[in-house]
């Protein structure tokens, strides 16, 4: 029985589209880690990742995220620091290696782990602590995630807050040339603000 060319046409186009898939979805992956990062990259001044961990009370054997890790200080200090696991995750493959090669000078490669990725694609339910120095919009983006972290955990960002999240504690200071500066930190589960966020100076008693 002779087939119809119809049938050819669909048999051809049924194996380009099977051949084509993995390499479609490898390419996909490929878009999203080559994507531009959502933020320009400022170092945090050392005085303030000082600051940061003190506020976030680490523990022996818990685990520390730093998400968009930059040149890895936050994750090195922290390992330094306390002896724990740190993984720091940056989207920019120029952070990720200047990151690597800082964590081996500080000779703290056993314990802190840099890796290349999106952090918007991380399950954090692991975490610990987690550290932040994005903007107000990527903190509100990572709370579904971050709301899935252990009660208890804690989160410490700086600079910015987290949507409706209330902080257990706001700090400022001066941690380097620049205007006072603000440190966040909530622990999980954290409650809804319910109030409107005022910030009053007194100019006379």
């Amino acid at each position: 029985m002779k087939k119809s060319p119809k049938l050819h046409l669909s048999l051809l186009l049924l194996v380009l589209i099977c051949w084509g898939l993995p390499s479609a979805v490898a390419d996909e992956t490929t878009d999203t880690l080559d994507r531009r990062p959502d933020v320009i990259y400022v170092p945090t001044p050392q005085a303030a990742v000082n600051r940061m961990i003190e506020l976030a009370e680490i523990q022996p054997g818990e685990l520390v995220y730093d998400l968009g890790c930059g040149d890895g200080r936050i994750v090195v200090t922290a390992a330094q620091k306390h002896g724990v696991r740190a993984i720091g995750v940056d989207i920019d493959p120029v952070r990720v290696e200047e990151s690597k090669e800082n964590v081996r000078q500080a000779g703290v490669e056993a314990l802190v782990t840099i890796e290349h990725g999106d952090i918007f694609d991380l399950d954090l339910s692991e975490a610990d602590v987690v550290f932040l120095y994005l903007q107000p919009r990527l903190n509100e983006r990572l709370m579904p995630q971050l709301a899935k972290m252990k009660p208890g955990s804690r989160i410490v960002s700086f600079e910015f807050d987290m949507g409706n999240a209330e902080p257990l504690l706001v700090e400022r200071g001066r941690f380097d040339e620049l205007s006072e500066r603000r440190i966040y930190k909530w622990v999980v589960p954290w409650e809804d603000k319910t109030h409107p966020d005022w910030d009053i100076y007194m100019t006379e008693p």
